[in-house]
């Protein structure tokens, strides 16, 4: 779906930046209006900013909500959407590779409020379908982090509103233009903003969009109290970012399904984890986008690996022009309490491999270079 600018004041093509943080009222009478939920005024950009209320139209439109939410960053996005569902002996179910932080957010915090958190094999449907029942939120990552497993969406979306179960799904893998959760059913999507959305590696930004119901719920009880809104800045950043999504997404799928190909042939990669190498029958995927992981043979020295390559970066996030490197073991080794990789055991051999924007054969000749040299 395409989702064309309105026009917008004074002619400007795009969004003017509504740079401030209060909006001032006409008369008493207009003032009242608004806090009694009568006008749609806006009041204070913690709440509501017009630049913002573009974002949440298009994001809303391209999704196929009702509603959206945005936020200071992804972990915003998850945390307001989660707690706004949940309360103190609750339970959540939520797939065993799942983004680091969100692990931590439900293994950690969660249960410091008495809220349990079932982690389940995401490609199990009958482990899925046995944790369901009382649990209050199912949460999806479908392609996940790390092995980018795909799960059943609109089976396990059925399965859980049979038992009156809130679902949710993280969409950042795929963005809203090669999969959309909320047609089968599921109740929430959440986006990492950071990622393809924004495009350009300079924005920090989350996204919530879903059921109206669901949004109301959480602007009701959670997002206001948390504070963690979307500057305007950013906001138009974002709209920015959407203008060439479309575009983008499909180079990046072109690009890193020709990497994902040669590395499958490699004698140094035992495997890859692309989901466009394996086609699922129930997958929702309209197509892959740039991301996806592969385990590199014993014999070579992850360290050298990484050293020798000029054009891939290491670094944690992605989505942006440049192509990225993540070593698994990295991540096992991180500090922390609580680790997704280390319970659930990633290999510490894979490589987390985000392909940009750059020519592909200049990103294989730098592949091949340090794959021959470690």
């Amino acid at each position: 779906m395409l989702v064309h600018d309105e026009r917008h004041a004074e002619g400007a093509a795009s969004p003017p930046i509504y740079q401030t943080s209060n909006f001032t009222f006409q008369s008493y009478q207009s003032m009242v209006e608004r806090f009694r939920g009568d006008s749609t005024q806006p009041v204070y950009s913690r709440v509501d900013n017009p630049t913002v209320s573009v974002l949440l139209d298009k994001i809303s439109r391209l999704e196929g909500g009702e509603g959206a939410a945005a936020f200071a960053s992804g972990m915003a996005a998850i945390s307001n959407a989660v707690l706004s569902h949940v309360a103190s002996g609750d339970r959540i179910v939520c797939v065993r590779h799942v983004y680091p932080d969100t692990y931590r957010l439900l293994k950690g915090l969660c249960a410091r409020f008495d809220i349990a958190t079932d982690f389940v094999d995401g490609t199990d449907f009958a482990a899925i379908e046995a944790a369901l029942p009382g649990a209050k939120l199912l949460y999806l990552e479908s392609p996940c982090s790390w092995v980018m497993e795909e799960q059943d969406i609109a089976s396990i979306a059925r399965r859980a509103h049979a038992h009156g179960v809130t679902t949710l799904v993280d969409n950042s893998w795929a963005s809203p233009i090669f999969q959309k959760p909320l047609e089968s059913g599921v109740d929430l999507v959440v986006h990492s903003a950071s990622k393809y959305i924004s495009g350009h590696s300079d924005v920090v930004a989350g996204l919530v969009v879903g059921r109206r119901s669901a949004i109301d719920r959480m602007n009701r009880e959670v997002t206001p109290y948390l504070g963690a809104k979307l500057s305007a800045q950013e906001a138009a950043l974002l709209l920015r970012g959407l203008r060439t999504l479309p575009l983008r997404m499909q180079q990046h799928q072109a690009s890193a399904l020709t990497i994902a190909g040669r590395l499958a042939q490699h004698e140094m990669v035992k495997q890859v984890h692309h989901p466009g190498l394996s086609r699922k029958e129930f997958s929702l995927l309209q197509g892959y986008g740039g991301l996806f992981s592969f385990e590199l043979d014993e014999r070579l020295d992850i360290p050298a690996f990484c050293d020798a390559l000029s054009i891939f970066r290491l670094a944690v996030s992605w989505g942006g022009h440049e192509s990225l490197v993540m070593p698994a073991e990295v991540s096992i080794n991180q500090a922390g309490e609580h680790n997704a990789a280390v319970d659930f055991g990633v290999s510490p051999r894979l490589i987390r491999l985000f392909v940009g924007l750059e020519n592909p054969e200049d990103l294989w000749f730098d592949l091949s270079q340090a794959l021959a040299c470690a």
